[in-house]
């Protein structure tokens, strides 16, 4: 049940940050970011009273509220690297350093002993990182330009890996007990920490009302992703739970070179591969 969860939550956050990206190319992506955090609070207080909570503590929400200030921070950058870098560059050097950071940290700190297998995979983490952020000469005037918005977009990619690592390791700490309230304090917490960057610009909330009840919609869905994250890692290891949730790259990738006609080079496709792989071999630990 463990493993269903993790991947159901691979895809749904994998259908989130796609649709995410392709509304932060249309609106400001920290507007994108801060509608669908709110949207997505919105969900968890509704949903959280009839999940069973026998004791709701202070540890629990405050795990809760740190996984909250790492999404907001990770939604943030990914979003802003999305509106104007590839998808299938962004998406995926985020996901490398969300599940590198936390596989370290339950070895160093949750006693959790990877095998060789797993050793090689974090070992493989840096070379796909590497190659991923990589852009290839195509010998037109936008050559700059292009490799400028891909070295911006890496950066960005890796920045909301790291948050992404906090939101995964924090929320994976609370007490089961507390059932969704720390969920709900991951989502309040991840509204505040986007709320002064976007009261210094408050026109960039200005959008179509179509446009603000998809970015609610789609921020709805990723509070189910992370929903299906807190379940599954109660039924597994922290480690196996990251790396099964972490496949959702996949999903905004394919979509991306399908819809939007994106192309790699043959190092960020190795790059790629690279990062495959090294999501596998994590998966052993």
């Amino acid at each position: 049940m463990g493993e269903l969860l993790a991947l159901l939550s691979a895809l749904l956050f994998g259908a989130t940050h796609f649709f995410n990206g392709l509304l932060a190319r249309r609106v400001h992506s920290t507007a994108v970011a801060l509608i669908g955090q709110v949207g997505g609070t919105v969900l968890a207080l509704v949903v959280a009273p009839f999940v069973a909570a026998p004791h709701v503590g202070g540890g629990a929400l405050g795990w809760g509220a740190l996984s909250g200030v790492g999404t907001g921070l990770g939604v943030a950058f990914l979003y802003r690297g999305m509106s104007g870098g590839r998808f299938s560059v962004v998406v995926p050097l985020s996901d490398v350093a969300a599940v590198a950071l936390p596989v370290l940290v339950g070895i160093t700190f949750l006693g959790d002993r990877p095998g060789v297998a797993a050793w090689c995979g974090i070992g493989a983490a840096p070379a796909a990182l590497w190659l991923v952020s990589r852009s290839g000469h195509t010998g037109g005037t936008g050559d700059a330009d292009g490799r400028g918005r891909t070295a911006s977009g890496a950066r960005d990619g890796l920045i909301a890996g790291t948050g992404f690592a906090l939101q995964f390791i924090a929320l994976a700490q609370a007490d089961p007990a507390a059932g969704l309230w720390p969920l709900v304090a991951s989502r309040a917490a991840s509204v505040l920490v986007l709320l002064p960057t976007v009261a210094r610009h408050a026109d960039r909330l200005r959008m179509p009302g179509r446009l603000a009840w998809s970015c609610v919609g789609a921020g709805a869905l990723g509070t189910a992703a992370i929903t299906m994250y807190a379940l599954a890692t109660r039924e597994q290891l922290l480690s196996l739970a990251v790396v099964l949730t972490a496949l959702y790259p996949a999903i905004p990738v394919v979509l991306a070179m399908t819809f939007l006609h994106e192309r790699l080079t043959r190092a960020q496709q190795f790059g790629l591969v690279c990062a495959g792989a090294a999501i596998a071999l994590i998966s052993l630990a």
